[in-house]
């Protein structure tokens, strides 16, 4: 076992491509199974094998080499010593030309599934100090002693002992950068182009003389929103999509891919649909923006992996920070989401259909909807009016009813309920004739109410252009 500084190890893998299957048994004979085969290069979780003996290695080099080759133009692969139920960790380092190094704190990437990142969390919550510390100050050594510049990733592997290993450095940013810029408020993509500009990271182009400069406030969380169905192996769905809603609020970020409404969802393409990202001063806020923003996500048409999301992230293990990467499998339950109603569309069909097909075309509900009548409050005929401000306003006059307002100590309250009622409240639903029935008994029940308001300009716009009737003659 190679050590690396501060104590990191290397875990075992070859140093080369492995181009003859007998180099791959001779590795598996040395350092025994199981074994991960990886394509050199490879992203997102394709060209991964994991293999338990003989035979499944064999066949894991085919697939993994066919996919490799498919997916990157590139069959190379090579071996490592594969590491069960580790926490997977990543830190996001940045250089410039002139040996100037810094890393944006860790990552915790541990939630996935065939070896693809799922759920990301900045920074993490269950590592110690003393931990997160090496870990820093790994990435930097390690980085630094290949002249490393703009930005990149370096990824280790925490065993249940609380050994860490490094595995590799992604030359590039992830998928799950945006999680640092939320923690740091640093814009990495302005910064590594300013870098490839020329621009040392001290310039006030960049503004990070040292690494005190780097601050970290609360945490963040990605889930990455697929056009997947979970309940089918994850099988993409496609399609297209006829209605797309996004959450927003305090703390919601959204990278968007192909998600708008009319969108054509192929076989062609990845099913990564929009990066939905939670941001909170503490882990349990965080949690609570995601969660919400899962739950007002509105995407029809075609599946999404949605409601497995909402499983995830209201799991007592993800609640508690021990995820790692054997969690999705270990809680199969997951992928078993809360079905979706869909009203809004199954109301937009019935509509359309008797539009278009007049009543009686569309079937009828089994059970018939209770109408209810308005309980309309009982006024004595004999029992007088009280008076109102108009009252009031008859008996001083304009002037001095004006007057008894200014000096008026009580609050004035005006009553907009059948403004509403005609205009935005329920869109015109509401008829002059049902308002009309309450309309003696509110004068009574109403009286200390200042005033009442009782038209407004969508109605008046309503009759004029649509009813073809004078506005003034209804009133």
């Amino acid at each position: 076992m190679r050590r690396l500084p501060q104590g990191c190890l290397l875990w075992p893998g070859t140093d080369n491509a492995i181009s003859a299957d007998e180099d791959a048994l001779k590795f598996a004979k040395t350092h025994g199974y199981p074994i991960i085969i990886k394509a050199a290069a490879g992203g997102g979780g394709r060209g991964m094998r994991v293999a338990n003996n003989q035979e499944q290695l064999l066949e894991g080099l085919s697939s993994a080499r066919s996919e490799a080759k498919a997916s990157f133009g590139d069959p190379t692969v090579f071996l490592e010593k594969y590491l069960a139920k580790p926490k997977h960790i990543e830190i996001q380092v940045m250089g410039d030309k002139y040996g100037n190094i810094v890393h944006f704190f860790e990552r915790d990437c541990s939630i996935q599934r065939r070896h693809q990142k799922v759920v990301e969390i900045a920074p993490s919550i269950t590592l110690s100090q003393k931990m997160r510390e090496q870990l820093y100050a790994d990435a930097i050594k390690l980085t630094k002693q290949v002249g490393y510049q703009n930005a990149g990733t370096v990824e280790f592997l925490i065993d249940q002992q609380g050994n860490y290993y490094f595995i590799e450095m992604n030359p590039r940013l992830q998928v799950e950068h945006t999680v640092t810029e939320l923690i740091t408020g640093r814009d990495l993509v302005h910064t590594q182009i300013r870098v490839a500009e020329g621009y040392k990271l001290s310039d006030s182009e960049i503004g990070i003389p040292d690494q005190s400069a780097v601050k970290r406030s609360g945490f963040a969380i990605q889930c990455r929103i697929t056009t997947e169905d979970s309940e089918n192996n994850f099988a993409p769905d496609i399609g297209t999509i006829k209605a797309y809603r996004s959450p927003a609020g305090m703390g919601v970020r959204l990278d968007a891919g192909n998600a708008f409404t009319g969108a054509r969802i192929t076989a062609s393409y990845d099913s990564l649909l929009v990066k939905l990202c939670g941001w909170g001063l503490t882990f349990d806020k965080a949690t609570n923006v995601v969660r919400r923003a899962l739950a007002e996500f509105r995407i029809r048409g075609v599946k999404t992996n949605i409601p497995f999301l909402e499983n995830v992230v209201t799991n007592p293990i993800f609640i508690a920070g021990n995820c790692d990467t054997s969690f999705i499998d270990s809680n199969p339950e997951l992928v078993i989401g809360k079905k979706k109603k869909d009203r809004a569309t199954k109301i937009l069909n019935y509509l359309s259909d008797v539009t278009v097909n007049g009543q009686g075309s569309f079937k009828k509900p089994s059970v018939k909807p209770v109408l209810h009548e308005a309980v309309v409050p009982e006024v004595a005929s004999s029992e007088t009016r009280p008076a109102g401000s108009r009252d009031l306003c008859k008996k001083l006059g304009t002037q001095k009813f004006l007057e008894w307002v200014l000096a008026e100590k009580k609050l004035l309250v005006t009553d907009t309920t059948m403004r509403d009622a005609h205009q935005s409240l329920l869109a015109t639903r509401v008829r002059t004739h049902d308002l009309l029935k309450i309309a003696e008994p509110m004068s009574y029940y109403g009286a200390e109410l200042f005033s009442l308001e009782m038209w407004g300009g969508a109605t008046f716009d309503v009759a004029l252009r649509f009813l073809k009737e004078s506005p003034w003659k209804r009133a």
